[in-house]
């Protein structure tokens, strides 16, 4: 009986931190997320659109995470200047979010215009998702640089996290576009949750320099 607790203990904390971390990255203003909430209030090919931006950041992480574990498995000195350089990302990104918590803004989806297709909603939503290079410095640099560093047997655990954190975040944006809309109008729902969010990356940024340094 005692050992069950012991095993799952070292995949929690790993999951949890994909998880936290991809939230963290994907809950903002943007044009992806504009457009998925477009789409839940028309209710036009949602699932179509909530299921093509979630498994682009799963292939997107998984390639990261696969890719920097064996650059980072060769080069240690490298996992060291990477963790080092995620940690003031994180930092920097806590910080702007900080920021934006001082400032009152929104995020809406307006139903006026034509419908699209089924072809034309999962182009935009290419576009969207591929098109933006910050999901490539999100999703395969830090994500996967993050990722990399966890111990080999858990790192699938991390993607996990950072995937299911993903699909939620869309499925919840895309499905319960109705009921989400006038909250996330509401400035001050993303004021609170800017400031979640900058806490949350100050935190991540510290246990990842302390990690790093552990491992040397």
């Amino acid at each position: 009986m005692t050992s069950l607790p012991l095993s799952i203990s070292p995949v929690f904390p790993v999951f949890l931190q994909g998880l936290v971390l991809s939230l963290g990255l994907i809950v903002a203003i943007g044009a992806q997320n504009a457009f998925v909430l477009r789409q839940g209030l028309r209710r036009e090919h949602v699932g179509s659109v909530v299921l093509f931006c979630a498994l682009a950041d799963a292939v997107l992480i998984t390639a990261g995470v696969l890719g920097m574990a064996q650059a980072l498995g060769r080069h240690p000195a490298l996992a060291l200047a990477m963790a080092l350089a995620g940690a003031a990302f994180l930092a920097w990104y806590g910080w702007q979010a900080l920021l934006r918590a001082r400032r009152a803004s929104q995020l809406t989806a307006s139903q006026d215009g034509a419908g699209l297709s089924h072809g034309a909603a999962l182009a935009q939503a290419a576009a969207f998702t591929l098109l933006n290079p910050h999901v490539y410095l999100d999703t395969v640099l830090l994500v996967g640089s993050i990722g990399a560093q966890q111990p080999a047997g858990l790192q699938g655990w991390f993607v996990a996290g950072a995937s299911i954190a993903s699909l939620g975040w869309f499925t919840a944006l895309g499905f319960g576009a109705r009921w989400l809309a006038p909250l996330f109008a509401q400035p001050r729902a993303w004021q609170v949750l800017d400031g979640l969010i900058g806490a949350t990356m100050w935190l991540l940024a510290l246990l990842l320099v302390r990690h790093a340094f552990q491992s040397v």
